[in-house]
């Protein structure tokens, strides 16, 4: 994991005072927007700005994505020549809903690539999960190109395609958020959690982030600079759980030592995916600047 992802912000592409404040926030990620929040008679001047502040000022310490506009938008050509010569380390696509789709935008990256003299498949892929389609092909979608190196949910327009009510409580994406971490995981890619609107709530921030650590998930997409510090902290590890995967670790390397097939810790067999856990938790660790010597 050489790169966290425990919290991704978006920066709007017309936006340019907010495009340089964003890189002086914690956020791991950072997202600048050709979508959503560009109105459609600002989009080219998004393009112009995204590309010189990725390409000529892009933020040190930050995982740098663009997100492009629609997969049948009339936009899409356009963003991915932008984004892909700005050399950002992914690109976020928006309402995946199946495989073909991915596979589709693969081939034109390695396109431009080719032409931008880019080594091909340094462009990596976030996939967005908006609607049941996305839920139901979420393993597939994960797993149509070797670029996908994430997929994130996007309740929002997920529960409109379900015809469902969004609520604090969460219950109506159950679903959604159990498929995808499945199919991430499956995959071999992250799992990037839903957005928590309410900026002023802050418990319920930290109760809806503690729930996406316990089922599994990568991290979060905020909405805000104040969410930052409070989702950061509850994705990086523990001392807890720092302690307890250096006691794995070590019980490993001393059963190699003395040559012991079979190793325990605290009368409990240690076996391949506690081995793995206790790498991740160590390796986020170190990534988050966490000492653990």
């Amino acid at each position: 994991m050489a790169n966290l992802k425990r919290t991704s912000l978006y920066a709007p592409g017309t936006n340019p005072s907010f495009m340089a404040t964003v890189p002086f926030f914690n956020e791991d990620c950072i997202v600048y927007d050709l979508e959503d929040a560009v109105a459609i008679s600002e989009k080219d001047a998004a393009r112009f700005m995204v590309y010189n502040t990725v390409r000529y000022h892009r933020p040190k310490d930050k995982y740098v994505l663009i997100r492009v506009n629609g997969l049948d938008s009339e936009f899409l050509d356009d963003d991915l020549e932008c984004a892909v010569r700005a050399r950002p380390d992914a690109i976020r696509l928006p309402k995946v809903e199946f495989p073909e789709q991915v596979k589709k935008v693969d081939e034109r990256i390695t396109e431009i690539e080719k032409a931008a003299g880019i080594e091909v498949g340094k462009t990596k892929l976030w996939c967005n999960c908006e609607s049941y389609w996305g839920a139901l092909n979420c393993q597939a979608i994960c797993e149509a190109s070797p670029r996908v190196e994430a997929m994130a949910i996007g309740a929002e327009d997920y529960t409109a395609s379900m015809r469902a009510t969004r609520t604090k409580e969460g219950k109506e994406i159950e679903y959604v958020r159990n498929m995808v971490l499945m199919g991430c995981r499956a995959a071999g890619v992250e799992a990037l959690d839903v957005v928590f609107s309410d900026i002023n709530d802050t418990e319920g921030l930290i109760r809806d982030t503690q729930y996406s650590k316990t089922l599994g998930f990568d991290g979060k997409t905020v909405v805000n600079p104040r969410q930052i510090d409070t989702v950061n902290s509850i994705f990086a590890p523990s001392a807890k759980e720092i302690k307890y995967a250096k006691r794995v670790m070590a019980a490993i390397e001393d059963g190699r030592r003395r040559g012991v097939g079979a190793v325990t810790l605290d009368g409990s067999m240690i076996d391949k995916p506690m081995e793995r856990r206790a790498e991740t938790t160590l390796a986020q660790a170190k990534a988050a600047g966490i000492k653990i010597d």
